[in-house]
Formats: structure tokens, C-alpha cells, sequence
């Protein structure tokens, strides 16, 4: 049996949502500028460590789509393939294109870099989310609380 800090575990069921929210938030909002993609993903590697320390690391790492390694592997991947819509019209690699998407009252810029910021979020958090909870993890053992 874990003891953990009921306060902490309250407190955390509300700010995990609240952080991978707003970590999206600057990912949606930097994919103009540079860094959302990689500002994103570390609020969401804190998330998964605040949950790590208040819920166990095995909560954490689940709580993460497709778990640590599949997650970083997906967001290289989709990073790799942003780059290849560029090549198809001709451009260099990651060359990155823009479009306008038209919807009833507005219209919305899209492109591919929000693609590749997409993959360098999910990159980050897969990777350094699952080196943060495992980190956690060590800390833990069944039965036992380490002073």
C-alpha cells in the first residue's frame, strides 16, 4: 500500500486537464511563430509528471495516447510527413505550404507546419513524459514509502 497525499490528488484531478489544455492552447497558437510544438509538448511532459507524483507513474504513463514510446513515434513520424507535401508539388523537403479553408461565416489559414509543430508536441511529450514518469517511478515501491 502507496500513501500518497490526498490534497495533492484532489488538486491534480482538475490542474492535469487545465495543463494539457493550455498546452495545446500554445501549440495551436505558436504553429505561426516558432516553438509551439515544442513549448507545448514540455507543459505536457509537466502535466504527466505532477500526475506521476500524485497518482504513481504507471497512472501517468497510461493516461498518455498510445502510452510513452508509441506517442514519440508517432510525432516523429507525423513531423517526417509533414515535410512531404512540399515534395509532391515540387518544393524541397518541409518546404511548408499554406492554405485557406473557407467555413460558413470565416476562414482559416492552415497549413503544414502546424503538422510538423503537431509532431514535434507529441514527440516531446512521448519522450520526455515517459523519461519523467519512469524517473517518478523509481522513487516508488509497493508497500514501502522512501523518506
Amino acid at each position: 500500500m502507496t500513501t500518497r497525499a490526498v490534497l495533492l490528488e484532489v488538486v491534480v484531478r482538475t490542474l492535469y486537464p487545465g495543463m494539457l489544455l493550455f498546452s495545446l492552447w500554445l501549440l495551436v497558437r505558436g504553429h505561426n511563430e516558432p516553438g509551439g510544438g515544442f513549448i507545448g509538448g514540455m507543459v505536457a511532459v509537466a502535466a504527466t509528471a505532477v500526475r506521476a507524483v500524485a497518482t504513481g507513474s504507471a497512472d501517468a504513463a497510461r493516461r498518455m495516447p498510445l502510452g510513452p514510446l508509441r506517442l514519440a513515434a508517432a510525432g516523429v513520424g507525423l513531423a517526417l510527413l509533414s515535410g512531404l507535401p512540399a515534395v509532391v508539388t515540387g518544393r524541397p523537403y518541409l518546404t511548408h505550404l499554406w492554405a485557406e479553408l473557407p467555413l460558413a461565416v470565416t476562414s482559416v489559414k492552415v497549413s503544414t507546419v502546424l503538422l510538423f509543430d503537431l509532431g514535434v508536441y507529441l514527440s516531446v511529450w512521448g519522450a520526455l513524459g515517459g523519461i519523467a514518469a519512469y524517473m517518478i517511478g523509481l522513487d516508488e515501491r509497493d508497500g514501502e514509502v522512501r523518506p
